[in-house]
């Protein structure tokens, strides 16, 4: 049984085209679709069972309909990361349940008014849980915002999801280091600057990342449009690679 997870969205709250901008990478995620970004996002597939990893896409009911999906799985409480939640709470039927980070506040109401959904499902750094035999380990991250990325294991594969995140915290890279994802889609807003940004990564600190965790296959998501346009006309290292809207990676 393979692993699947396709990159629902690959950009920061802005998305791609950004609203009023004229930069080369706008203009041509105007003209072209595939280069447009939404919310930072993704659909784990593994053993018949469907996970949306955050729920920032605003029409996200419109393309996963009643059943067509067993849980969520968020990073965080951002907006952009939840407000697909808004209404689709307010819908009839099965509860769904929510797993995520131990955040008193949430994000607005939703944890007053949560409707159909569930989100008694709070999970700890480190303590691996099981969704339909897809095992879950959380993982700290550096942000703003009480924020976890995700080890995600089956018997034969291994990714780690890691948005939002400016670098990681010393035990998330040494769990990593030890534990060598296959394929790592982590957060890198930014092309490469002289310090690192403050509440997402640039190109320089995914690599020193890497440096420890080795892994053969980088797919960076969260990705801003200046970075887009820095991508027009500069390759990345070898194994590193721009995620995009639809991207499929299959781990067998």
């Amino acid at each position: 049984m393979s692993l699947t997870i396709t990159l629902s969205g690959t950009g920061g709250a802005q998305l791609v085209p950004v609203f009023g901008c004229d930069c080369r990478a706008c203009q041509r995620a105007r003209l072209q679709s595939q280069y447009r970004r939404r919310p930072c996002s993704g659909v784990v597939k593994f053993n018949h069972a469907v996970t949306l990893l955050d729920a920032g896409i605003p029409h996200l009911m419109d393309d996963w309909p009643a059943g067509s999906f067993r849980q969520f799985l968020l990073t965080h409480y951002h907006m952009d990361h939840v407000q697909g939640l808004f209404p689709l709470r307010w819908g009839v039927g099965k509860t769904i349940p929510v797993y995520g980070p131990p955040d008193e506040q949430g994000c607005d109401d939703l944890f007053k008014h949560p409707g159909i959904l569930d989100f008694n499902h709070t999970v700890e750094p480190f303590v691996v849980f099981n969704l339909q035999g897809l095992q879950v380990t959380p993982l700290p991250l550096n942000h703003s915002k009480l924020t976890f990325g995700y080890l995600l294991e089956t018997a034969y594969s291994r990714v780690a999801w890691l948005s939002d995140t400016a670098g990681l915290p010393d035990k998330t890279l040494t769990f990593l280091g030890n534990n060598q994802p296959q394929a790592m889609i982590i957060d890198c807003s930014h092309a490469p600057r002289t310090q690192p940004p403050r509440n997402h990564c640039d190109v320089n600190t995914v690599i020193a990342l890497n440096d420890v965790i080795r892994c053969p296959r980088v797919i960076l998501t969260h990705i801003s449009h200046q970075f887009d346009e820095w991508l027009m006309h500069n390759p990345l290292p070898t194994g590193i690679e721009a995620g995009y809207d639809g991207m499929e990676i299959v781990l067998d």
